[in-house]
């Protein structure tokens, strides 16, 4: 029995530690990958100004309330440069307290689905919204929400009329990889040249989208999204926590 006992107590106890080890390897960044954020402190972020404590960090992870009292761009910016690169940041939507009417229906190449009137489907669903912007632009951003299509899709460029169809289409995700609202959720994005590939949770969702006139070099950055009339939320707000930053340039 007391041989019984120490078999199985032993994989749990195993399981503890790896858990524990997992748990203590928090922002800090696989071997070939810099740090980008140090699970302590906004060094090497810029924060809005006159934000007022709204991006802050809690138990070693960024967290976002949606209410930045900044009067210009609410976005929480990265100092630094980059321009080809692969970026690993984990992510996770914390709660959806607003129904957002204007869910598309998004088929494969991009368009949105329409009813037997040519009308385009709207989905009322709980909602949250932010993103990865990607070399200075807001437009060039990897999305993150709760719409069907799931997390991953480039909006400003699948709904950019001015955009080849080819482009539009390469953009929308090939699945949908997102795990439940509070779970933690991993991005791999690969930017090289003018091409941006997108895996969440190990699952390729973009295989690798050209995008025209994608800067050559700039900042990432993690999307404010959303605000209140009344008290109440009137568009899907970024209420998300991001970790485990990493980046690896490329061509270096």
């Amino acid at each position: 029995m007391k041989h019984l006992f120490r078999f199985l107590i032993a994989p749990a106890a195993a399981g503890c530690l790896a858990f524990t080890t997992a748990q203590a390897a928090d922002n800090v960044a696989p071997e070939g990958f810099v740090s980008l954020f140090n699970g302590k402190d906004f060094t090497g972020w810029t924060v809005p100004e006159g934000d007022n404590g709204h991006w802050k960090i809690i138990d070693g992870v960024i967290d976002y309330d949606a209410e930045s009292e900044a009067k210009g761009d609410k976005t929480l910016w990265c100092e630094r440069e980059l321009g080809d690169f692969v970026l690993q940041v984990d992510w996770r939507i914390k709660e959806t307290p607003y129904v957002n009417p204007n869910v598309f229906y998004i088929l494969p190449d991009g368009s949105h689905g329409r009813d037997t009137k040519g009308k385009e489907l709207h989905l009322p669903l709980p909602d949250s919204d932010s993103g990865v912007y990607l070399r200075g632009n807001g437009k060039y951003q990897v999305n993150i929400w709760c719409w069907p299509i799931g997390s991953g899709e480039m909006y400003g460029i699948r709904t950019d009329a001015k955009m080849p169809a080819e482009a539009r289409a390469a953009v929308t995700p090939r699945t949908q990889a997102d795990k439940p609202v509070g779970q933690w959720n991993h991005f791999e994005i690969t930017v090289r040249g003018n091409t941006v590939k997108v895996e969440l949770n190990g699952k390729t969702v973009l295989p690798g989208a050209a995008i025209p006139d994608l800067p050559a070099r700039g900042r990432i950055a993690f999307q404010h999204h959303g605000g209140k009339r009344n008290g109440e939320w009137n568009s899907p707000p970024s209420l998300l926590q991001f970790k485990n930053v990493f980046v690896k340039e490329l061509g270096k």
